[in-house]
């Protein structure tokens, strides 16, 4: 349903952070984390160095405790980089959404937990418009909340075409049995997700090489509008360079 877009895809290198540092989990797993940098900041400005245009940040704590956890790492990045960022992780209402962008976020994530309570979730779309992005993690197909944790029996496509009839502007999919396994991106999903929605789509989960960026660069016309870039840039198996290339 998604015919009528038409832009580049926008790859958004992701900052996974944690007690004040920049690491990656396997799968969601919190018993399988890497640290990659101490310092979430300075990784921020490599990425924007490299030539980002955008970054995407999450508060891993943030997510399991329901409000966000790493407010001073989160402040020390938008204060170095003159970049946008996106930042998800614990925002649940309103007020912390509002608070997130006054420090300088550009926009803020809604994750499932939020948006299953369809009142708050109509509100924060309706007030914040642009500047919130609906989070859509799944798990075989099935929307997964409270940090990954806890998986609903509700359909995820399903699911982001109710909150796009209550006003979301545009949805982060994520699959999460691809996240951090380096294993490819889930092109079928990211495929039936926008096509199912008339709002863009940002595809996260696996993508580990340029064929990934090829082949979602393929579904920009039916409303695939960025990727974000996660484990493989920091293992190397993808370099930011070749992906923008790509």
């Amino acid at each position: 349903m998604n015919g009528g877009l038409r832009r580049e895809v926008e790859l958004i290198p992701a900052i996974d952070m944690m007690d004040g540092k920049c690491v990656r989990l396997s799968q969601g797993r919190f018993d399988a984390v890497t640290v990659f940098a101490d310092d979430p900041a300075e990784m921020a400005l490599r990425w924007e160095g490299e030539g980002a245009q955008r970054l995407h940040l999450v508060d891993l704590n943030g997510s399991r405790a329901g409000a966000p956890q790493e407010i001073e790492a989160i402040k020390r990045i938008v204060e170095a980089v003159k970049i946008p960022v996106e930042l998800g992780g614990g925002i649940r209402s309103l007020e912390t959404a509002r608070r997130m962008l006054d420090i300088g976020v550009g926009r803020v994530i809604i994750g499932t937990s939020a948006a299953l309570d369809s009142n708050l979730a109509e509100t924060i779309f309706r007030e914040l418009g642009e500047a919130v992005v609906l989070g859509v993690d799944a798990r075989d197909g099935l929307v997964a909340i409270k940090g990954w944790e806890e998986t609903t029996s509700e359909n995820a496509v399903h699911f982001a075409v109710r909150m796009q009839n209550l006003g979301a502007r545009r949805v982060i999919y994520t699959d999460i049995s691809r996240d951090g396994m380096l294993s490819g991106t889930n092109i079928a999903a990211m495929k039936h997700m926008a096509e199912s929605l008339d709002i863009p789509v940002i595809a996260s989960g696996g993508i580990s090489a340029v064929d990934d960026i090829k082949k979602l660069k393929s579904l920009e016309n039916i409303g695939i509008e960025g990727a974000i870039l996660g484990k493989a840039l920091y293992t190397g198996d993808l370099t930011l360079a070749d992906a923008l290339a790509a």
